[in-house]
């Protein structure tokens, strides 16, 4: 698998806590842990806010920021190689990632 290099920037409206919960119960893919797989998913759809209010969320769940994927790679460390995306790297050192 390949990987993207920098992620596409998402337009559109703030969301509501509601639409942002839904990461929440994403279901992981086979192979990779609950807690990476919801952040990665939040990470790629979410703008940085929406993406800051939703680690509040998974971690006042209980759930691992710093989690990781199969080669032990958390997802903090994956965007601090996405040049243009630096804050949602902030983010999520912010929130224990």
């Amino acid at each position: 698998m390949s990987e993207r290099k920098d992620k596409k920037k998402v337009i559109g409206e703030p969301m509501t806590d509601e639409q942002i919960k839904v990461f929440l119960d994403i279901e992981p893919e086979s192979g990779l842990n609950a807690d990476f797989h919801a952040l990665q998913r939040a990470y790629r759809s979410l703008r940085e806010e929406d993406f800051d209010r939703f680690l509040g969320f998974f971690t006042a769940a209980g759930r691992n920021p710093a989690a990781t994927d199969p080669q032990g790679r958390t997802l903090a460390s994956i965007v601090r190689q996405h040049v243009r995306h630096q804050g949602y790297a902030e983010i999520l050192e912010r929130h224990g990632g």
